[in-house]
């Protein structure tokens, strides 16, 4: 390849050996990074409550939203690499993650710690129903690997959500 060949070669757009139709990879991409600005999203909240819980269960509770917070950013890097292994582009910026995520924020300056925890579980609940969405699209366009990668996530935050209704409830 002469210098002219390879210069017009890095300015041509990535390609991957990806065999799905340019359609799928479109849709998917979308999905999944739509499903990575919610992840960034509650990974932030997570971290806010971690930041901000107190009480009498502080420790436990601290202890709990920074392990799930940590859970929440490793999968983060996965599914932006998984945008880029199928050809797809991912996200650039905070307000590109802002128009994406649908997790709500809270903004309280003040919110009892059982009122973050039952706040956390609903959110992951959420979650899990656009991971589900997002699964969906994927056997539908046959993209075993992104579905694969969405069955654990799921396990992860059906765990979540287990700990943080567990911990909401009433002793007895």
């Amino acid at each position: 390849m002469n210098t002219q060949g390879a210069k017009a070669a890095r300015k041509a757009p990535p390609t991957t050996t990806t065999d799905l139709k340019p359609g799928a990879v479109r849709d998917l991409a979308d999905a999944l990074n739509t499903l990575l600005a919610d992840m960034l999203g509650l990974y932030l909240k997570t971290k806010n409550f971690h930041w901000h819980i107190s009480g009498p269960h502080f420790r436990d509770y601290h202890l709990l939203l920074d392990e799930q917070g940590d859970e929440l950013f490793a999968t983060t890097d996965a599914i932006a690499e998984r945008v880029r292994k199928i050809g797809g582009t991912t996200l650039r910026s905070i307000g590109h993650i802002s128009r994406l995520q649908r997790i709500q924020d809270n903004d309280a300056e003040d919110v009892a710690a059982l009122d973050m925890l039952t706040e956390l579980g609903g959110d992951n609940k959420q979650l899990v129903a656009w991971m589900r969405e997002t699964h969906d699209l994927c056997d539908e366009y046959g993209d075993v690997a992104s579905a694969s990668l969405l069955e654990n996530w799921i396990d992860e935050a059906e765990r979540r959500i287990w700990f943080l209704f567990e911990a909401t409830r009433a002793s007895g």
